[in-house]
């Protein structure tokens, strides 16, 4: 699923998504399981490619695509998302557009049904870039975005997990639920880190990147990860390629890896793939930092770079059919 390198005139549109990485291994995943994150992807792609079809910008194909997400329970997400140490849930999302630069972010979110949504609405009717908590919520208000009860994002899996987290008095990177809790978390037999994620090229040529998750199973003290930070966990510039990344934020904060990827290219003239296997497998990977991206250049090609084993993943290409990927 790496496309070879293209031609400068480019191909028509793409759209890449991911849901989280980690320890997924096929042995230990439910055949159920396993279909249900596949069409999962497939819904997520479908609704993006919907808007790319009819000629929609890619800030428009990344936003639809992440919706669908935010409202599956399977992804650290919108309805998905975990329980902080208070057992609340507390949201982080961003979003931005490479033709423009323009980006919107909120972070430390409530009650917001698609929070995608409402740091699309900071980019497109706020000053600033990034809104948080209250004062994000007093915004989404303004501007029409659907708040759900307490009720809609409690699910006795994320709850499980939380419990767990507390009792072993661990910070967990989204999904807990087998028997240990290490460094991150399990499930199904192996550590997943949580985050979703778009890349899209629209058919005009133009990218856009955005990135939503629900931060680590017993955060405290109103942490905030990479995901809302433009330049960690997003970033796209139509100069060079737009970036979503997923895994321990606290490394990708510290090493502005969506920007590191897109400076990398524009100033030493790296391809994409040389620049992301660079800083996540390189550059992360002697931090012992676990995580990945995913990225589309400007002619169009795209990668899933990460160093562990599987990343939730899929693409679809215009002219071609949807395909999903789980495993390393």
């Amino acid at each position: 699923m790496l496309m070879t390198t293209r031609e400068k005139n480019g191909p028509g549109y793409c759209l890449v998504i991911h849901g989280g990485v980690g320890t997924i291994l096929q042995e230990n995943m439910s055949a159920e399981k396993e279909k249900a994150y596949e069409l999962s992807l497939e819904a997520a792609l479908k609704a993006g490619e919907e808007i790319l079809e009819r000629k929609g910008s890619a800030l428009q194909a990344v936003e639809a695509a992440l919706r669908v997400m935010e409202d599956s329970p399977l992804f650290n997400a919108g309805k998905g998302s975990v329980f902080t140490h208070d057992g609340t849930i507390e949201m982080d999302a961003s979003i931005m557009d490479g033709r423009t630069g323009a980006a919107g972010a909120v972070a430390a979110v409530s009650g917001i049904k698609n929070p995608i949504s409402l740091a699309l609405k900071v980019l497109q009717h706020s000053d600033h870039v990034m809104l948080m908590g209250k004062g994000a919520e007093q915004f989404a208000r303004m501007h029409g975005c659907v708040f759900e009860t307490e009720a809609y994002f409690h699910t006795d899996a994320r709850y499980e997990q939380l419990q767990m987290a507390q009792q072993q008095d661990k910070v967990v990177l989204d999904h807990s639920g087998a028997n240990t809790v290490m460094a991150g978390n399990v499930e199904n037999g192996g550590r997943k880190l949580g985050t979703i994620g778009a890349v899209a090229r629209d058919a005009a040529g133009n990218l856009a990147a955005a990135t939503s998750t629900g931060g680590m199973t017993n955060k405290r003290f109103g942490r905030i990860g990479d995901t809302p930070l433009i330049g960690a966990g997003t970033y796209a510039s139509n100069q060079n390629c737009a970036v979503s990344c997923t895994g321990h934020g606290e490394y990708f904060i510290k090493n502005v890896v969506a920007y590191d990827v897109a400076a990398l290219m524009a100033y030493k003239g790296w391809s994409l793939q040389k620049a992301a296997d660079y800083v996540i497998n390189k550059k992360l990977k002697a931090q012992q930092a676990e995580g990945g991206l995913i990225a589309i250049d400007r002619w169009g090609n795209y990668i899933f770079t990460f160093n562990t084993e599987g990343m939730y993943r899929g693409v679809v290409e215009q002219g071609k059919a949807i395909e999903t990927r789980i495993y390393q």
